[in-house]
Formats: C-alpha cells, structure tokens, sequence
C-alpha cells in the first residue's frame, strides 16, 4: 500500500485545480494499487481502523487532490446567475482557463464578457503552496490592475456570493482535516470531512465537505464564518469525466444563508490540454484580455 509520504511527494510533483471550485484533483492508479494492496497485506483492514480521524481527513484530501493531477490545463465557458432573497436575477458571462504548475499552485483566470458594463473585467490568481495566494483584478473603465490584499479575500466577488477566496483553488497544505462520518447522500455514500483553515486572514473557520466513497467528487460544502456560524452552503450537480479520467460539475451554487441571496455558475465547453502558456497568466496579459 502507498505510504502518505508517497501519496504526498505525487501530490507535490504536479497538481490542478477550484478553491471550492470546479472539484480538484483526480489520481487513476491510486485507488486499484490500494485495492490490491488491500488483497494483499491481511493487516491493512487494521492498519486503516488505527488511523486517527485527523489522519482519516488528510489521507482523504491527499488522494482526492493526487487523481486529478497531470490534467494540463483547461478552458470553459461560464455563466454567473446572481439572484437576490427575492429571486430577481442577473446575469453575466465569463470564460475562464487554468493552467496546473507543478511544484505549485494552479493559475486561472476569469475574464467577464457580458454585461457590456463589466466587459473586459478579469480576475488573475497565482495559487501557491504554503503561501498565500497572488490575485489581481483588472478594471478596464480605470484601465488599472489592482492587487487583491489577503485581508479583502473574504469580500464578494464581483457582487456575487462567491468570495475572492472562492475564486482560488485549494490546495492539501493549506488546511488542517478531520473525518467526521460516513452518509447517505442521494443514491451515493458520502464521506463527510471537517476542513480548518491554516490561514488567519482566511474569511472562513472551517469548512466541511461532501465527497461520494467512489470517485471523490465534492457534492456539498458547508462554508462557516469566522464566528463559527453557518454563513454559506456550496453545492455541486451535472458532473462529467473528461479525458477518462476528471470530473468536473457544470453547475454551482452557492447560498448565503445570512442575506437570502445565491450565486449560479454554469459550466460549458470543457476543453483540456490546449496549450496554454504561462505568459498567458501575467499582470500584463491582463491588459490585453479582450
């Protein structure tokens, strides 16, 4: 059987990536060399009793985050739907691509096309590994890029209930976790893990997730605030696997339960591999984005 250290150092040679986004990281062998290794060692079955809840949480989160490394990079259309406590909506139109740097965090970049009023407007994030993570926001009425600081990601994206957090993708290192049980979730079982954030500036003291026992895909997440209380629910349908082997959802939706208000994003046109280059994701890229 893989030890950690070893489930680790794959996670740490390459990865891909949404912070509550889009679910992360998918390894294909990782899940039939345990199986096997489970055939194999008539101890395994005790091995896996002793773990720790906290180390049940962190073996989770490495495997969820080694099956989806070596995907490339990746591109999408998006649709933002904002409905406020009374149901009326607006409506706005993105893409968005991703590039998956080993040794480090992802860099993704959303840019808005519609309205005509926030055309042009684009969000660039540098994910990092034990850092925070960089993020800028261009503006093209001010035809300015503005660094996004560490003690504003917790404000609204773009008037959505997405925060600049949100829009990042997670990595293992930044949380500490805890296996909290085993449920039913629909037709599927879902293993329920606690996430705590490392980060102080974080505008979230923990987080817990949803993940069905088979693929590891994330189905719900509940968001709390930095008072403990329950602020945002995050909920993922409509999943596909592309490539054979990465399964991303199509739709998104987040609830803030203290203002009555959710944000939609809906997924289209899935491409993988496609050549995106690293001067793409740059401070300077990003006032050429049309």
């Amino acid at each position: 059987m893989p030890s950690d250290r070893e489930i680790a150092g794959k996670r740490l040679t390459g990865h891909g990536s949404t912070k509550g986004f889009p679910g992360r990281r998918n390894a294909p062998f990782g899940v039939l060399l345990l199986a096997l290794a489970c055939l194999c060692l008539p101890d395994a079955q005790a091995l896996a009793q002793s773990e720790t809840a906290e180390e049940k949480g962190l073996r989770i989160a490495r495997e969820t985050s080694a099956r989806n490394d070596g995907f490339g990079d990746f591109t999408a259309g998006l649709t933002m739907v904002l409905r406020d406590r009374h149901g009326r909506e607006s409506i706005r139109k993105m893409r968005f691509k991703v590039l998956e740097v080993p040794g480090d965090g992802d860099k993704s970049l959303f840019v808005f096309d519609q309205p005509r009023a926030v055309r042009g407007t684009a969000l660039l994030t540098h994910g990092h590994i034990n850092t925070q993570d960089d993020q800028w926001l261009y503006l093209p009425a001010l035809k300015r890029v503005k660094r996004i600081n560490a003690s504003r990601r917790s404000g609204s994206f773009m008037g959505s209930e997405f925060s600049y957090e949100d829009m990042s993708s997670p990595e293992v290192e930044e949380y500490t976790y805890k296996y909290l049980r085993d449920e039913t979730c629909g037709k599927l079982t879902c293993t329920v893990i606690e996430q705590v954030p490392l980060d102080e500036e974080s505008g979230y003291s923990r987080k817990v997730l949803w993940q069905d026992t088979g693929e590891l895909r994330t189905w719900k997440m509940e968001l709390y605030d930095r008072k403990g209380a329950h602020l945002k629910t995050l909920t993922f349908a409509g999943y596909r696997q592309y490539l054979d082997r990465y399964w991303r959802a199509t739709e998104q939706t987040m609830v803030n339960h203290l203002t009555g208000a959710s944000t939609v994003l809906k997924w289209t046109g899935f491409r993988f591999r496609t050549d995106l280059d690293h001067s793409e994701f740059t401070q300077t890229a990003l006032r050429r984005v049309r």
